[in-house]
């Protein structure tokens, strides 16, 4: 791909959203002078100013009479909204669960001082994370694989480290990623040709990967032109913004580890996992990594391993290591995985491949016999700071195929034909597609760049059955579905069914990734389900702290906790607007809609 041009430098232009309400439509003017990595904004302005000129009325906002007093009161006589100042320079990259300075202060021992440790409540930020001088707005998929604004992520010790492994180069006001990796220095589209001679990558079987220690997540990047798409997690560590540039990049990616703590993700859910050279003690501590991956790998889905032991006979002296010692490091992977009814189906040059059985009533009654410790929990979803232990999972039991993908994203999953998803049935299910197609259309009226490709990375923080990822699913963009950990049904295994990628999450807590990650943000009846929880506060700032200069937001809740929203993000450099059900204003629910302002470090002034 050709290096970014003169025409891709960043513009400064009016972006304007047109909102439809009801059969009225009007000009919302955002006011944001979009600082884009890719010269887009003059002609996304003209388009939608075209549609503009077809509006004849601009009509107030209506709300319910039934609650026409509420808000009166609550708009017009409350005192204005508390202002939020900037934080300091220094947290311009702060993620306060992997501070690294906090992250010091706990056991090295199994990776527990890379794990999630957030800040008590006295120690929380209650301030605006800026921009880095210079940032822009990342440029448009596929370019943003290849190409990432330095201003962005001014972090060069990659470029040096992994110089001749083709991580990441840099060149002038910008990273350039060539693909490559230190498992796959001739690129990872040649990698993921040699594993697809195995694996069905192509056909639409593999849909959802776990890539554990990504680092710029090319393997997760390149899979995407294959209809795969991969949750890729790495430690905030020496290699500072690994996960920040896979973000970037617009590669879902997350801050993780596998430590001492269960992964936040549902039991038997990604077809496939990986780890390139990822320095993980697979064989340690009686497997009790091998038996993590187990747990989240559905049954027949397939386990890679590249690099260090695999092959070791052959390499050991390239990799400076005693070959007595990989030896035994091998011989304890083998002796995990076929405890863990594993089959090896290939083992060529530094790669081997197993996968996991698709008899579970076979292999339990194998583990049974020999002895097996398996786990005692009564929820094999239930993970959330839960300690890791040397227990087998036992697999959830779920008749039904895995349709191959796309078809799966709106095919019954099995757990909801299973009946194991407790109050949702199949007409349920059916319903909540049909129901978010409804919200969606007019979410598309609400903001016409909604699938243009201006928004790549999204994030839906009460995903429910994903139907919203479902209905917006495009492959200009990708959807983080989170289901709380608080949430009334465990959904999250359903939404991998349907080939969606998702996490748990505690929304009184920070999220783990880095700022400004996010280019939209959807919340459906979240601040109604954390009303008792936690600081309504603390929520929106952990949004703010996520979403890009000139991100979106949409916010669907009732209205009472809608006005108290509005109000807060008064304080917070957000544009925003309340309109109303799309089925008209005798609907208690409404929808809030905001973008954030453009603004960087040390400035007083933003777009608006």
């Amino acid at each position: 791909m050709a290096k970014p041009s003169a025409a891709d430098n960043r513009t400064r232009s009016s972006v304007q959203v047109f909102i439809v309400v009801g059969l009225c439509c009007f000009f919302y003017i955002l006011g944001a002078w979009q600082r884009s990595g890719f010269g887009k904004g003059d002609s996304i302005a003209l388009e939608i100013t075209k549609k503009g000129q077809e509006c004849d009325t601009v009509p107030n906002l209506s709300f319910d009479s039934h609650h026409a007093g509420e808000v009166s009161k609550i708009d017009e006589v409350d005192s204005e909204a508390k202002k939020f100042e900037p934080c300091a320079a220094r947290y311009t990259d702060y993620t306060p669960c992997q501070d690294q300075q906090r992250a010091m202060t706990f056991p090295r021992e199994n990776m527990n001082y890379r794990e999630r440790h957030c800040p008590p409540e006295g120690e929380k930020l209650h301030c605006m994370i800026p921009a880095p001088k210079g940032y822009v707005t990342p440029f448009p998929w596929p370019k943003s694989r290849d190409y990432v604004p330095y201003a962005n992520a001014p972090y060069k010790s990659l470029t040096v480290e992994k110089a001749i492994q083709n991580w990441i180069q840099y060149e002038g006001s910008v990273f350039r990623f060539p693909g490559g990796g230190t498992q796959f220095p001739q690129g990872a589209d040649k990698y993921i040709d040699q594993l697809a001679s195995v694996i069905p990558i192509n056909d639409g079987t593999v849909r959802t990967a776990l890539d554990t220690g990504c680092g710029v997540a090319s393997w997760g990047a390149y899979l995407w032109s294959r209809n795969v798409i991969a949750m890729s997690f790495a430690p905030r560590d020496s290699h500072e913004a690994q996960v920040q540039f896979a973000l970037e990049r617009g590669v879902p990616a997350v801050i993780g580890v596998l430590g001492t703590i269960k992964t936040p993700y549902p039991s038997a859910a990604f077809d496939m996992a990986h780890c390139s050279r990822c320095l993980i003690p697979w064989g340690a501590n009686d497997g009790i990594y091998m038996i993590e991956v187990d747990r989240v790998l559905r049954p027949g889905g397939y386990w890679v391993l590249s690099g260090p032991p695999i092959n070791w006979k052959a390499s050991y002296r390239n990799w400076q290591r005693p070959k007595e010692e990989l030896e035994e490091e091998q011989r304890k992977i083998e002796e995990v995985a076929k405890l863990l009814c594993w089959e090896k189906k290939s083992e060529e040059a530094e790669i081997a491949i197993w996968q996991k059985t698709m008899d579970t009533e076979s292999c339990r009654s194998r583990q049974e016999e020999s002895g097996v410790n398996f786990c005692e929990t009564t929820d094999v979803n239930d993970v959330w700071y839960k300690k890791m232990e040397a227990c087998v999972t036992r697999t959830p039991k779920v008749s039904g195929e895995l349709k191959p993908f796309p078809e799966r994203l709106f095919a019954t999953p099995p757990r909801i034909a299973n009946g194991a998803v407790p109050g949702v049935s199949v007409e349920t299910f059916v319903e909540d597609n049909n129901k978010w197609k409804r919200h969606v259309n007019a979410y598309k009226k609400i903001n016409s760049l909604l699938d243009t490709g201006r928004y790549r990375n999204i994030m839906d923080m009460n995903a429910g059955l994903g139907s919203f990822a479902a209905a917006i699913q495009s492959p200009k963009l990708w959807v983080m579905n989170v289901v709380p950990t608080i949430a009334e049904k465990s959904t999250l295994g359903v939404i991998y069914e349907r080939g969606l990628i998702g996490i748990y999450h505690d929304w009184c807590e920070a999220f783990s990734t880095y700022p400004r990650t996010y280019d939209l943000i959807h919340s459906d009846g979240l601040f109604s389900l954390y009303k008792d929880n936690c600081n309504i506060e603390d929520i929106l700032l952990e949004m703010d702290r996520i979403l890009r200069p000139e991100g979106a937001v949409i916010i669907r809740d009732e209205v009472d906790i809608l006005i108290k929203v509005k109000k807060i993000v008064g304080g917070m450099r957000w544009n925003s607007k309340m309109v109303d059900h799309e089925d008209g204003p005798l609907v208690p629910e409404k929808v809030l809609i905001a973008v954030k302002q453009y603004w960087v470090v040390g400035s007083n002034s933003t777009s608006s």
